[in-house]
């Protein structure tokens, strides 16, 4: 990514609520044309550093560049240049698509309105559905209309805040297939999203929590650097084990999938020891696994420290 151009590079940005900090310090560089995956649990800033990136917050701290213009004192035209869909729809439910689009197309100033909202129109097969109103319309084509009033002025970068919670599997891969066709032509995309399988979609990836920035990288150097050891526990009984294993000497997590278990943490050796006597269980397979985006998330976010606890008001950093 270091030879790649890089459409968002900021550094030290900061949120205080109350004193507080929402955003801790956090450092962000996504190269020009790449699809960055913002994870994170709840709570964790991901929405507040979106918010400060395109302009509609004033961070506390921090410098940087988006698109080439100061993020800070250059906002105005920043904003210009960046397409921002919100977790929740913020469109007009009373208006039509077409109607609502030609509204954002009047915000923008677009010199040929009517033209750039055809090809809205167009690009995001909505043409059949122009006239119906944005408040009758299902999950999925609401998030179409959406993702089109981000493109209709022709931005550079995509700010995307958990845009496919609460639509189905099949809309979730179209938008995604629409997102990879964006990147290909140079648009950049900064998208949260709480779905592993979308994470794995992205290009590179920055996992945040309680807002500061746990890991950063592709999925596999992500996983790789965790140096998580994972065991897979498999029996029509496994469930019963998971309480028996939280909290045992060398686990640090432990997931159910089906009969399946996922039994992570960090001493290999420990580890292995605490689960041995499993192999003389009967109904039940031990044997090694591989770790997941899902195992590192978890043990990372249970070694992270909350930024509401004791210390947090005081300014205190572990």
């Amino acid at each position: 990514m270091s030879e790649t151009p890089l459409a968002i590079d900021v550094r030290g940005l900061t949120k205080r609520y109350g004193g507080r900090a929402v955003v801790d310090d956090v450092s962000l560089q996504v190269g020009q044309g790449r699809i960055c995956g913002f994870l994170g649990p709840n709570g964790s800033g991901k929405t507040t550093t979106i918010r400060m990136l395109c302009g509609l917050l004033k961070p506390d701290a921090g410098e940087g560049q988006c698109l080439g213009l100061d993020f800070r004192r250059e906002a105005a035209a920043v904003k210009r240049q960046v397409g921002y869909m919100t977790q929740k729809f913020g469109l007009y439910e009373d208006l039509s698509i077409r109607e609502n689009l030609d509204f954002v197309a009047r915000l923008f100033e677009l010199p040929r309105r009517g033209e750039a909202v055809n090809q809205a129109l167009e690009r995001l097969g909505l043409q059949s559905r122009q006239h119906q109103l944005a408040g009758a319309l299902s999950g999925g084509w609401k998030q179409r209309l959406a993702l089109a009033a981000c493109l209709i002025h022709a931005p550079r970068l995509l700010l995307l805040d958990e845009p496919t919670a609460g639509v189905d599997p099949k809309a979730r891969r179209d938008f995604w297939d629409e997102i990879h066709s964006l990147a290909a032509q140079g648009i950049t995309v900064l998208v949260s999203t709480h779905y592993m399988d979308e994470a794995a979609r992205c290009h590179d990836l920055v996992y945040i929590a309680y807002g500061r920035v746990l890991a950063r990288g592709s999925e596999r150097e992500i996983v790789d650097g965790a140096g998580l050891s994972v065991w897979s526990l498999d029996g029509e009984q496994a469930g019963a084990w998971v309480p028996r294993l939280r909290g045992q000497p060398g686990v640090q997590s432990v997931v159910a999938f089906g009969n399946t278990l996922h039994v992570a943490g960090r001493d290999a050796a420990l580890l292995a020891q605490t689960l041995a006597p499993l192999r003389r269980e009967a109904g039940l397979q031990l044997q090694p696994g591989r770790a997941t985006l899902e195992d590192v998330f978890i043990s990372l976010i249970d070694g992270a420290r909350d930024n509401f606890g004791p210390d947090a008001a005081a300014g205190k950093r572990s």
